[in-house]
């Protein structure tokens, strides 16, 4: 069994090998290059790495060491070939060749999933969808916009914001994921508050089976009441159904300006409390409300250049930063002064109930994006700062700090007592030290979705993740909540399914792979277990 990052993943399934033959088609297809051609062969292309910028079939050392490892650097492949198809039909035309041979698939985007679910688990063949990058149509009366998958959050995000539209989610990853990944992971974002999740703002989908057959729903319709919605099924399905090559997506209209508060909280009631009355007071113009606790916050100011505390004589147990849109026909300047005094109105609120301690409003765009910087840049801090585990939770808002603080206290339990970890591989022994480990946690809390991490500088190691799972879904299981609250499942977490899916819904789940892709090609060990064993409650 492969193991990374201190998880084991399953053992290589019956899958067929690549072969200089598969390397050959696939340049054929893509490239143009007729069989014969010595450019087919892997060893051959293995030595000319300077031509491999301009290939859509690589099998470069360099390209390959980067597709095989996600951003993480906890999991890593062994693919042997990545395949950058620019159009629909070359998808179509390398999925029925590998559906005929049963060479297994992994669809990539971006690469910054954080559960393992774009990378190979073995050596599947890397389809990486960045060069299906263009913005097909924009309808700015209908608000909608139709984009290939392989386009960039951000860059999709300014072609809207060029028609006075917006994308109903961000990410912190926006510079570098792709839509069709982030429709492929339900992935959820920032602004889930005010637009909803990528289940109600994705219109249409074109897909390709697992067959090469191309689906197509790419409609832009907002009403369809014809039957069963098929595209939900390819909706957080991860690639393990199809391959997303086009996407509709509601855009709404572009705020004209955001204002950003800062409050720091004497406990987590409070910022719950605080969260509560945005929603009632602010209405309609809050599009964003985050907490951080002070350990995420440090991490922050201590790994990354240019941030600095915004309420240096007022440290807080926790943070929660508030975000406001205004929408309307005023000029930009004016919508600024709007946000900004509906904030301060709002934070001398909070300070009259006692809910916060000390708050800031940005008073310009530069302070308002560094506030916000503070909570969309921990995920990146930590990455500095060493090995995480990251865990990504739905829980009852009121207590989901409960799990932070249960796990904070077995590790500072294992402090006490220490700890001796015995290597499976070798007789020698070697502790671990947890007095390094932090634990922290931060994340949504306007949709109830807790990131509990768990952050080791002397990097992963089995004994400390003994002491994290299968406590963290057994408590998340016991509080009737999500082991995967919108990262996915991936590679990371296909046993932990059943902690939250009864067994009869993981079998239907199994069917529904079985009748799409029946040799099972796309993205394997991913999302399903293997068995379901029954799952204990706390």
């Amino acid at each position: 069994r492969v193991v990374m990052g201190g998880t084991a993943l399953p053992p290589r399934g019956d899958f067929a090998t690549l072969t200089d033959e598969d390397v050959a088609f696939f340049r054929e297809v893509l490239e143009g290059t007729r069989a014969g051609d010595d450019s087919g062969s892997r060893d051959t292309a293995k030595t000319s790495s300077s031509s491999s910028s301009v290939r859509k079939v690589r099998v470069d050392a360099g390209s390959l060491a980067s597709a095989n490892e996600d951003w993480m650097k906890k999991y890593r492949g062994r693919s042997t070939v990545l395949l950058l198809p620019s159009t629909t039909a070359e998808v179509s035309a390398v999925l029925k060749h590998c559906n005929e041979r049963r060479l297994a698939v992994v669809p990539q985007g971006g690469n910054t999933g954080l559960v393992g679910g774009g990378v190979p688990v073995h050596d599947e063949v890397i389809v990486n969808l960045r060069s299906l990058n263009a913005v097909v149509s924009i309808d700015e009366s209908a608000g909608v916009v139709v984009a290939e998958a392989g386009v960039v959050l951000e860059d999709l995000e300014s072609y809207a914001n060029a028609h006075n539209l917006t994308i109903p989610l961000d990410l912190g990853a926006k510079g570098k994921c792709q839509i069709g990944g982030n429709v492929s992971t339900n992935a959820g974002g920032l602004r889930l508050v005010r637009y909803g999740s990528l289940r109600g703002t994705v219109l249409g989908l074109e897909i390709v089976l697992a067959d090469g057959r191309v689906l197509d729903l790419l409609k832009t319709l907002r009403k369809d009441n014809t039957g069963y919605d098929l595209k939900q099924l390819f909706i957080g399905a991860e690639g393990t159904l199809g391959i997303i090559t086009k996407v509709a997506l509601v855009a709404p209209p572009k705020p004209n300006a955001v204002g950003v508060l800062f409050a720091g909280c004497s406990s987590f009631k409070n910022a719950v409390a605080a969260m509560r009355l945005a929603k009632q007071i602010l209405g309609g113009s809050l599009s964003a409300f985050e907490f951080l606790d002070r350990a995420s916050l440090e991490v922050v100011l201590r790994e990354l250049k240019g941030t600095s505390d915004p309420l240096p004589l007022h440290k807080s147990p926790f943070y929660v930063v508030c975000e406001v849109a205004e929408t309307g026909g005023e000029e930009a300047s004016a919508a600024r002064k709007k946000a900004r005094r509906r904030l301060e109105t709002f934070a001398a609120l909070l300070s009259r109930r006692g809910l916060v301690t000390a708050s800031l409003v940005g008073k310009n765009e530069k302070q308002a994006f560094a506030l916000w910087n503070l909570r969309e840049r921990v995920s990146l801090a930590l990455k500095h700062a060493g090995a995480t585990y990251k865990y990504d939770l739905s829980l009852p808002t009121e207590s989901m700090y409960d799990l932070v603080d249960a796990l904070r206290a077995r590790v500072a339990r294992r402090v006490t007592e220490g700890d001796e970890f015995s290597e499976t591989n070798s007789e020698k022994k070697r502790r671990f030290d947890f007095s390094s480990v932090s634990v922290m946690g931060y994340g949504h809390l306007g949709d109830g979705n807790l990131h509990l991490n768990v952050s080791s500088p002397t990097g992963y190691h089995p004994a400390l993740l003994k002491l994290i799972e299968p406590f963290v879904y057994e408590f998340t299981a016991n509080a009737r909540g999500s082991v995967s609250a919108e990262h996915g499942v991936g590679a990371m977490k296909p046993n932990e399914l059943s902690y939250s899916k009864p067994e009869n819904a993981i079998e239907i789940m199994r069917g529904v792979k079985t009748m799409l892709d029946p040799r099972g090609i796309l993205n394997p060990y991913k999302v399903l277990p293997a068995s379901t064993p029954p799952r204990a409650r706390l």
